[in-house]
């Protein structure tokens, strides 16, 4: 008997804005389920088994496209056109000051008040296991610069991959783009337990240190002897309440790891086990860092955090491990460029790979 809260079409279907919206599901050959709406690209439901065999949810949504536009806003999103934070919400490009939508006072994150959480996507079904979604950022959008026009290929593989592809291209002016995706993890298949005794491996010796504001200080430290060290298998709660500044104003772990991998190149990010399903999450991805986030701002308010089944979310009942480019890169001149030229592409990966151990 299925423990999880079958999500059904019906409930998704609207027009926002004059433009439909609609939830996709995708297939793959070994049972494997994913379902998304085009509001947002989100994920809302991943279904993979167990060691037993069993499916279960693993990821954190909503039962309907009321919960999913006034729920927790990044929630399973495809973020865009720059997510992480921007210092002050402004960046210089070719001596040009730009000024982004502040939405997390004092900075700009996730693209501003809507970025691309909160827009619908053109969606057009490849087939069973495909789902193609478009959009275009305007120029001036946000106070971004450039028209951006993406498209994301969301696909399953038989081995139970979901991948996120992206292309996108500067088409008619400079500008920047980072982008991620923000889906909120719970690998017990009970989603509103907490995550602290899932165990991670993140596969980077480096980790970007924050000023009191959560931005980047620009320097890059060595997680040995630090409670960021994740090269060996520990769980999130491990070390979670040690009196570090960085998790006393995060309230957990919430920061950006250097990725040992040469950029640009597919690589392993992470991998998290939940010991008592023994179900597996490996991320790949072909970007430089990863975001490492332990849902330390869920609250168990209803409606924001009433999930699927009348789930309450709350603080520690997921996790985020959001593979990009470094946040605040376009005001630190010395990490990887997040710049692109007229008719520049940026492309990039995601790859979220379950299995069971």
């Amino acid at each position: 008997m299925a423990s999880y809260s079958e999500l059904q079409r019906e409930n998704y279907r609207t027009t926002v804005e004059g433009r439909p919206v609609d939830l996709f599901t995708l297939r793959n050959g070994t049972g494997m389920v994913a379902r998304i709406t085009n509001y947002g690209a989100k994920i809302e439901q991943i279904l993979v088994p167990d060691r037993d065999g069993v499916l279960g949810d693993v990821v954190q949504g909503y039962d309907d496209i009321d919960g999913a536009m006034n729920g927790q806003a990044s929630m399973g999103s495809f973020i865009g056109r720059y997510c992480g934070r921007i210092d002050q919400g402004r960046f210089t490009l070719d001596g040009v000051e730009h000024r982004t939508a502040v939405n997390a006072p004092p900075h700009t994150l996730h693209g501003g008040q809507r970025g691309s959480r909160m827009r619908v996507f053109d969606a057009r079904q490849l087939d069973e296991a495909s789902l193609e979604l478009t959009y275009v950022f305007q120029d001036g959008e946000e106070g971004f610069p450039g028209t951006l026009p993406v498209r994301l290929v969301y696909s399953l593989s038989d081995d139970n991959a979901l991948t996120i592809a992206w292309n996108a291209v500067a088409a008619d002016r400079r500008t920047v783009a980072n982008f991620t995706d923000h889906t909120f993890f719970n690998l017990s298949g009970d989603l509103g337990s907490s995550i602290l005794d899932h165990v991670a491996t993140v596969r980077a010796s480096r980790y970007l240190p924050l000023n009191g504001t959560a931005i980047p200080t620009g320097e890059q430290a060595e997680v040995a002897g630090t409670p960021f060290d994740f090269r060996a298998p520990t769980a999130f709660g491990a070390r979670i309440e040690a009196d570090h500044p960085m998790l006393v104003n995060g309230r957990g772990y919430d920061l950006h790891y250097v990725i040992d991998k040469p950029a640009d190149l597919m690589g392993l990010h992470a991998r998290i086990l939940h010991p008592g399903s023994g179900r597996t999450l490996e991320v790949l991805s072909t970007e430089p860092g990863l975001q490492l986030y332990t849902g330390n701002f869920l609250e168990g308010k209803s409606p924001r955090d009433l999930g699927k089944g009348g789930t309450l979310y709350t603080r520690h009942s997921a996790f985020c491990a959001e593979p990009s480019h470094f946040p605040n890169s376009v005001n630190i001149p010395h990490f990887p460029s997040t710049a692109l030229w007229p008719g520049q592409w940026y492309a990039g990966q995601i790859v979220y790979r379950f299995g069971v151990a």
